[in-house]
C-alpha cells in the first residue's frame, strides 16, 4: 500500500539527530556514573555501535546523514576555543607559542619517521603526520566544562589545543600542493588550491568578526541576545565555509579568534554556550563513533600502535624540555602532554577533507589514523580528564552556575 512509509529508508535527519541525542546521552551518563569515566567515553562508544547498525539496516554510513550536525557542532567548538586565544597573553609569555608550535613541529617529525619507517609513501606519511598535530579542542574543552577545571595546566592544555589546530589545518592545506604534484594536477590546482583555502579562511573570518562585533555593539550587553548572535554566526561561519569550499577548522577557529582579539571595546560578552549547545556535542562524539574505521583495526592496529606513540613521546618529550622556559614544573609540563592526547573531530574533519580529494589512494591513511582515532577516542578522554585531577585544577562536586 503506497501510504505506508518505506523502510528501512523512511529515517528523516529529525528522527535520526533524537535517535543519537538520547542514545548518546543515555550511555554518557551510564558510563560516568558506573565507572566514573568522562561522559565522552560513552559517546563515542554508542556511535560506534549505532554507525554499525545504521550501516547494516539503512544501507548507508551514519555520518552521512549527521555530519550537518556534527559540522555545527564542532564550529561551536571551534569558535570558544578561539575565543580563549588572546594575543596579549601570548605577547607576555613570548614562549608559550614558541613551545606550542615546537611541539606541533616535533610531533609532525616525529610521526612522519615513523610512517616513513613503516613503508608509508611520503606524501601520504606527511598527511598523517600533519594530523597528528592536531589535539580535539571538543574533547578538551568538554572534560573542563564537565570537571570545572580551572588553572595553569587547563589554560595551557587549552593554548596548546588552539595552536596544534591551527599548525594542523595550515599544514595540511599546504600538503596539498605537495599531492597535486603526485597526481599530475595542473599548475593552477599545485598553487592557487592551497592559497585559495588559507587566504579564503582568513579573508572569510575577518568579515564575519568585523560584522559579529558591529552586530555587537547594537545589541548591547544583553546576554539572551548576544548568545543568539553567537550561536547564529558560528552556523553562518560553517555554511559559508561549506559552500565556498573553506576550511571550516580555520575559518571558525579564526572566526573566534578575530572576533576576541579585533574587538578593541568589548562589545561582544564572554558567554560559553553552556547547556544550549550540549545536545549538539553529543550528536558530535556519537558521530565520531560512528565513523570509526572499525573494520580497519585487525589490518591497521600495528601502524596505528606506532602513530599514537610516536605522537605521544613527541609531544611529552618537548614539553618537558621546554617547560621551564615556561615556568612549568616538569610534573606540571607531563600533566599538561597528557592531557594533549586527544585528536578526535579535528582529525577526522581533516582525514574526510584530504581523501576526499584523492579517494584511491587515500585508504592507507585513513586506516590508520582513524584507527589511531579508534585508540584515542577511548584512552584521550580518560587522559585528559586524569590530568586535570592530578593537577588539582579539576572541581566536578562544585555547582555548576549559569
Amino acid at each position: 500500500m503506497t501510504f505506508l512509509p518505506d523502510w528501512p529508508n523512511a529515517a528523516d535527519p529529525l528522527l535520526l539527530f533524537s535517535i543519537l541525542l538520547l542514545a548518546g546521552l543515555a550511555a554518557g551518563e551510564l558510563v560516568q556514573r558506573a565507572l566514573r569515566l568522562p561522559r565522552i567515553t560513552g559517546y563515542v562508544l554508542v556511535g560506534a555501535l549505532v554507525g554499525l547498525f545504521s550501516q547494516r539496516v539503512f544501507g548507508r554510513p551514519l555520518m552521512e546523514d549527521a555530519r550537518l550536525f556534527a559540522d555545527i557542532a564542532l564550529g561551536l567548538v571551534l569558535f570558544e576555543l578561539g575565543r580563549r586565544f588572546d594575543f596579549a597573553w601570548l605577547k607576555r609569555d613570548r614562549w608559550l607559542m614558541a613551545t606550542g608550535l615546537t611541539e606541533s613541529a616535533a610531533t609532525f617529525a616525529a610521526v612522519y619517521g615513523v610512517l616513513h619507517l613503516l613503508d608509508f609513501h611520503a606524501a601520504w606519511a606527511a598527511v598523517a603526520a600533519a594530523i597528528a598535530m592536531a589535539t580535539s579542542p571538543a574533547v578538551v574543552m568538554l572534560v573542563v566544562r564537565d570537571t570545572r577545571s580551572e588553572g595553569q595546566v587547563t589554560e595551557r592544555a587549552l593554548c596548546f589545543t588552539a595552536l596544534n589546530c591551527i599548525a594542523a589545518g595550515i599544514t595540511t592545506t599546504m600538503l596539498l600542493s605537495w599531492l597535486h604534484l603526485e597526481y599530475k594536477s595542473g599548475w593552477m590546482s599545485v598553487v592557487l588550491h592551497p592559497l585559495y583555502l588559507l587566504v579564503g579562511a582568513g579573508v572569510a573570518a575577518w568579515v564575519l568578526a568585523r560584522l559579529l562585533i558591529l552586530a555587537g555593539r547594537w545589541c548591547g550587553k544583553r546576554e539572551t541576545a548576544q548568545f543568539v548572535l553567537l550561536v547564529g554566526t558560528v552556523i553562518l561561519a560553517v555554511g559559508v565555509a561549506e559552500m565556498l569550499k573553506l576550511s571550516v577548522l580555520l575559518t571558525l577557529l579564526l572566526l573566534g579568534m578575530l572576533s576576541r582579539n579585533l574587538d578593541r571595546h568589548h562589545a561582544l560578552l564572554n558567554i560559553e554556550f553552556g547547556y544550549a549547545a550540549q545536545p549538539f556535542f553529543v550528536i558530535l562524539f556519537v558521530v565520531t563513533g560512528a565513523g570509526l574505521a572499525l573494520a580497519d583495526l585487525e589490518a591497521a592496529w600495528l601502524p596505528a600502535l606506532a602513530y599514537v606513540a610516536a605522537r605521544f613521546l613527541a609531544k611529552t618529550l618537548t614539553l618537558l624540555v621546554l617547560g621551564r622556559l615556561n615556568g612549568f614544573s616538569l610534573d606540571r609540563a607531563w600533566l599538561t602532554a597528557l592531557a594533549l592526547t586527544p585528536m578526535t573531530g579535528v582529525a577526522v574533519i581533516l582525514v574526510r577533507d584530504t581523501t576526499s580529494f584523492y579517494p584511491e589512494l587515500g585508504t592507507p591513511l585513513a586506516s590508520t589514523v582513524l584507527t589511531a582515532i579508534a585508540l584515542l577516542d577511548l584512552v584521550g578522554p580518560i587522559a585528559t580528564q586524569l590530568a586535570f585531577r592530578r593537577a588539582g585544577e579539576s572541581h566536578p562536586e562544585e555547582p555548576r552556575h549559569g
